[in-house]
């Protein structure tokens, strides 16, 4: 069907599905060892990385279908649909990295400063995160 045809197509737009982690205290600490680069870093996401992967995976499917509608004169309107959908999965994402930075790397940061008194380590998480939050809203 081409853009300029004005009908729209039959197929409805599927809707974008929301992420839903499941709430996890923070990992134990990583085993000490003489090669810091041998341990991963384990980051608070870490427990619900499949989940991030299949979502994106997921995102992903779906921007190669976008590109498939455009290449084949697809209705305008039922393009912006799943762009939006995109969109919208990608602010999914976002959210629950953001959430899972504020429950770990920020809490950690927090427990630091109780135990060694410096709370510089609270301050630069803090800042992290309203730098994350900056850009999310843009």
């Amino acid at each position: 069907m081409s853009a300029g045809s004005g009908s729209r197509s039959t197929t409805e737009a599927p809707k974008a599905v929301p992420i839903e982690f499941s709430p996890t205290e923070p990992p134990d600490e990583p085993p000490a060892t003489d090669h810091p680069a041998a341990v991963p870093a384990v980051h608070g996401y870490t427990s619900d990385k499949a989940a991030y992967l299949r979502r994106l995976k997921r995102i992903e499917g779906q921007v190669r279908g976008i590109a498939r509608m455009v290449d084949e004169d697809q209705y305008c309107i039922d393009i912006l649909t799943q762009v939006a959908a995109v969109n919208s999965a990608m602010h999914a994402v976002s959210l629950g990295l953001l959430e899972h930075h504020l429950q770990h790397c920020v809490v950690d940061a927090a427990h630091e400063a109780g135990t060694t008194g410096s709370t510089e380590a609270i301050g630069a998480k803090v800042k992290e995160a309203t730098q994350a939050i900056s850009r999310l809203l843009r």
